[in-house]
């Protein structure tokens, strides 16, 4: 299906705080962010300048783990905190593997469903569509979901760059969980998530940015990153700093770990 689906009105856009995804587009040198997004991630850049390069690469480990799952057979994709369209996107890079291969992006900012209904297209043999919610709205999501998606055979979950922003009061743990119980064996998880493991101060300042802007971010130790797997089977080379999994021949690593934690693994 060439032309983008998605199954809700979007709201206004809130230019009134940051949102992470236009944030991120701005790390990116993207467009499609407002004055309170760049003055938010202008204050993160200043304490940690390599934020582009990490989303640069938070991108790439992306569509790596995402290309590996289709190589391995995978035909069904769910991107949840998709974020503003920057190519290539999940859909692009799967559909070039497995032209038949099925995406649905979700992601709650209305800016992100514009640009889905101009940009998300399709291979003709495959189909995507585009969901607006919350991540904290797994029922929703799984039901949307499921008008595109056949919840009878195997689903790659990306989250990827999207649990730092949920706190522990939003119990990030319940709601993977939840997503992954509603999808069946044979499905993978794909996660990649900041910490802080190497400069707790600067990132503790970082994260005090994001909260004073509204957005419940919490970054997480190797350990707490590592629980998001739990009752899973990690891909190898399993959990790794963004740079170490997959790397390509030629790729040049940073002088400093990348703080930014990767990982896929299969539900049993």
């Amino acid at each position: 299906m060439n032309e983008a689906e998605q199954n809700s009105t979007p709201p206004p856009v809130d230019t009134s705080r940051p949102h992470p995804a236009r944030m991120y587009d701005y790390y990116l040198g993207g467009k499609d962010n407002y004055p309170v997004d760049s003055e938010a991630a202008d204050r993160v850049m200043s304490l940690f300048p390599e934020i582009g390069t990490g989303a640069r690469i938070n991108r790439t480990f992306m569509n790596r783990a995402c290309r590996l799952l289709a190589e391995r057979g995978i035909r069904q994709f769910l991107d949840v905190g998709t974020g503003i369209p920057t190519a290539p996107n999940l859909h692009q890079v799967v559909q070039e593997v497995a032209p038949a291969a099925r995406v649905v992006y979700v992601d709650n900012d209305p800016i992100v469903l514009r640009h889905a209904e101009a940009l998300l297209r399709s291979t003709p043999e495959g189909r995507t569509g585009y969901i607006q919610a919350d991540a904290r709205e797994p029922e929703k999501i799984i039901e949307g979901a499921g008008e595109i998606l056949d919840l009878d055979q195997p689903v790659a979950l990306s989250m990827v760059a999207l649990l730092h922003f949920l706190s522990d009061e939003h119990r990030p743990y319940d709601l993977v969980e939840s997503l992954l119980d509603s999808l069946p064996s044979g499905s993978h998880l794909v996660l990649s998530h900041v910490t802080g493991d190497f400069d707790p101060e600067t990132w503790e300042k970082i994260v005090g940015i994001y909260r004073e802007s509204g957005v419940p971010a919490q970054v997480r130790s190797r350990a707490e990153f590592t629980r998001f797997f739990e009752g899973l089977e990690l891909v190898e080379p399993g959990i790794q700093v963004a740079t170490d999994w997959h790397p390509e021949p030629g790729d040049r690593k940073p002088h400093s770990p990348v703080p930014l934690y990767v990982g896929v693994a299969r539900k049993p």
